[in-house]
């Protein structure tokens, strides 16, 4: 079977899922031909700026991404296959690659790039949606849900709710649970995380840790947190995601001996592969709101502490108000609220088993196999 994937680099969960769904392929179903295209930037080059003002703004100024995501609501310039830039070179893809099975896990290729793939390759071609945002409501886009496709995919039973008030039939919305990198569903591998722990970040397993995150493209407020732990006097270990820039990795690794001299020992990162390692052994994890991280911390029962510093973007705020209604995680806005909280839990260490219970209790009991096993019936 060959699968095209549509995914785009806004923010880093498109991009993460379709990776998942790729080594999920090649480990279950080696037989497919899966291949993984950023369909905007390769499109034309307007819609490549519309995704580096997106990241732009996730990492500089967040509320002001309303405007940009009010902007896109209104304006569907990706509905109509006639209104796409482009779409000759999608078409030549389409043509080159005739997929058996398109698959779009991005909220703005879910109507016109249907249309044309169906305009090329006729009923060769089945169209799916996996949709991995957490809830319905204000920041839920109308673009994911395509009545006209032929199966709907979301990640939790909320996410099926939007799609049947928007219109998909029921016979094409599925639960599909969380698409995620395999290793997040290994369940052998406690020695390989203590040693990761104990060998790699030299660091002990058994003590509060916490884990400050960067998001793909970078976004973060390392020293608002750090500042604020330091000044409560909290003696912790900190593992800082430092993503892809060098700067701020510098940045943290001097800040090192002085924040050692206050109790906190300090890890700094960069992009790592062993998220499911690391999450397995941290008592928390301190990221924005993306449905990615929230998705990977309620898989390895990781503890979860939005970021709410520059307030939420519109797709943030669907993932802390699923969790909100869940109790499966807790939201701070700036270093002092994370302090305060890191002590509470220090001081009263059974409400942290308590998130880590409702956390499990949310926990989707699909696997990432019953998505494969949903494509290929189609």
């Amino acid at each position: 079977m060959r699968v095209l994937v549509l995914t785009s680099s806004t923010g880093g969960g498109h991009d993460m899922r379709a990776r998942s769904l790729a080594q999920w392929a090649a480990r279950e179903r080696p037989s497919w031909q899966v291949r993984l295209h950023p369909v905007l930037e390769s499109t034309h080059g307007l819609y490549r700026f519309g995704v580096g003002i997106y990241n732009f703004i996730q990492r500089t100024e967040p509320a002001l991404h309303h405007i940009y995501f009010n902007f896109l609501e209104s304006a569907g310039m990706f509905r109509d296959e006639g209104r796409i830039l482009g779409r000759e070179k999608f078409r030549q893809l389409l043509e080159e690659e005739r997929p058996d099975v398109l698959v779009s896990v991005h909220g703005s290729t879910n109507h016109g790039f249907f249309a044309l793939a169906r305009a090329v390759l006729g009923d060769q071609v089945r169209c799916v949606t996996y949709c991995a945002e957490m809830h319905d409501g204000y920041g839920f886009s109308r673009h994911w849900v395509n009545p006209e496709a032929d199966l709907f995919i979301g990640s939790m039973p909320e996410t099926l709710e939007a799609a049947a008030r928007l219109g998909v039939p029921a016979a094409r919305r599925k639960v599909g649970g969380f698409l995620l990198n395999p290793n997040f569903y290994d369940t052998d591998t406690d020695a390989a995380a203590e040693a990761f722990w104990r060998e790699t970040l030299r660091l002990d397993p058994r003590r509060f840790s916490l884990i400050l995150s960067t998001g793909a493209n970078g976004a973060h407020n390392h020293e608002v947190f750090l500042k604020g732990l330091r000044d409560a006097g909290l003696a912790l270990q900190v593992v800082v995601l430092c993503g892809k820039s060098a700067e701020t990795r510098r940045k943290i690794e001097a800040a090192a001996p002085g924040l050692a001299e206050a109790g906190i020992e300090l890890r700094a990162l960069p992009t790592t592969d062993q998220m499911p390692l690391l999450m397995r052994f941290a008592s928390a994890i301190v990221a924005r709101p993306g449905s990615g991280t929230c998705n990977e911390a309620i898989q390895s029962g990781c503890p979860l502490v939005f970021n709410r510093v520059g307030s939420l973007m519109p797709q943030e705020m669907i993932t802390e108000r699923f969790c909100r209604k869940h109790g499966a995680a807790e939201s701070v806005r700036g270093g002092a609220e994370l302090a305060r909280l890191v002590k509470r839990w220090l001081d009263h260490p059974a409400e942290l088993h308590a998130l880590r219970a409702r956390m499990e209790a949310v926990r989707p009991r699909q696997h990432p196999t019953d998505i494969l096993h949903l494509l290929e019936t189609l």
